[in-house]
């Protein structure tokens, strides 16, 4: 199939860009990276009035790096973060987890921000940006709103963006000294979509657990915290014991959804099994340095 006629533009400032927005909202789509978009119009699954190319806005490129937070822009496609020395000393789980997004051409073309933006259950920068504490940098014409991570996604493909919105950044906290970090998903295929994937955040301390986030990729409609399990392990000393209690925590609370090659209870199992992974990576792993 082909893609259905739409009009084009290819604003060079971000005002344009918001303007186009507010004009034309839910007929307008953000093309960034497009290795989602370009799919789903040639599909027709998408069948915008208007596309907005935003690669001539520079205001929306670039990683930068305050006292507080690393800023990813609108822009920044995946390999950057791949390659970036910054992202991998502040943000080491975003280094971790890069190499598990599809492949190099895609890498190389979409963002990370477009990932947020889209929502995909089974993405890799969604289920980061919730370990980590992340926030959305939302702007329209009306000025700027900032979203925790926890509260922007409500469901399948669905967001707390408003129709004449746009993600202009992502900001994750700077890890502290002494944070640990893991990354792990099952695929059928390396560059398939994750059959389910944890992203780990802690504090550990002489084994001492704390600051505890496991945030889940592949498992429902959306991505999801085990807040459950978390508490489970918030506080405690790592041991089999411990480790049990967040397992159970884990079965009773996680919304699981099977897909077409696996069934709820397979993924049940294979959470557990990733847990109980992430708990020894990140408690055997050097903690960060200050």
């Amino acid at each position: 199939m082909k893609a259905p006629a739409f009009s084009y533009a290819r604003p060079r400032q971000l005002a344009e860009v918001l303007a186009l927005l507010d004009r034309h909202r839910d007929e307008a789509r953000l093309l960034a990276g497009g290795q989602t978009l370009l799919a789903t119009l040639n599909m027709r699954l998408s069948e915008p009035a208007l596309l907005i190319d935003l690669q001539g806005v520079a205001e929306l490129r670039g990683l930068q790096l305050s006292s507080t937070v690393l800023r990813i822009g609108a822009m920044v496609t995946h390999s950057e973060i791949e390659a970036s020395a910054e992202v991998a000393r502040h943000a080491p789980l975003l280094a971790m987890a890069a190499p598990h997004i599809a492949h190099r051409a895609i890498r190389n073309l979409g963002t990370f921000c477009g990932s947020i933006a889209y929502g995909d259950p089974a993405a890799e920068w969604p289920a980061c940006l919730l370990a980590l504490d992340g926030v959305v940098v939302a702007r329209s014409v009306a000025g700027e709103r900032r979203i925790a991570a926890k509260a922007f996604y409500t469901g399948l493909y669905t967001t707390t963006l408003q129709p004449n919105e746009m993600i202009v950044a992502c900001e994750i906290p700077l890890a502290n000294a002494g944070q640990r970090f893991a990354f792990d998903e099952l695929s059928r295929r390396h560059g398939d979509y994750a059959v389910v994937g944890l992203a780990a955040s802690a504090r550990v301390q002489d084994g001492l657990l704390s600051q505890v986030r496991l945030a889940w990729l592949g498992t429902g409609s959306m991505p999801q915290r085990a807040l459950a399990a978390e508490q489970a392990l918030e506080g405690q000393f790592f041991s089999e014991a411990v480790t049990a209690q967040a397992l159970q925590a884990l079965r009773s609370e996680l919304q699981i959804e099977g897909d077409l090659t696996h069934s709820p209870a397979a993924k049940q199992h294979l959470a557990g099994v990733m847990l109980k992974r992430a708990l020894h990576a990140l408690t055997q792993q050097s903690a960060l340095q200050a």
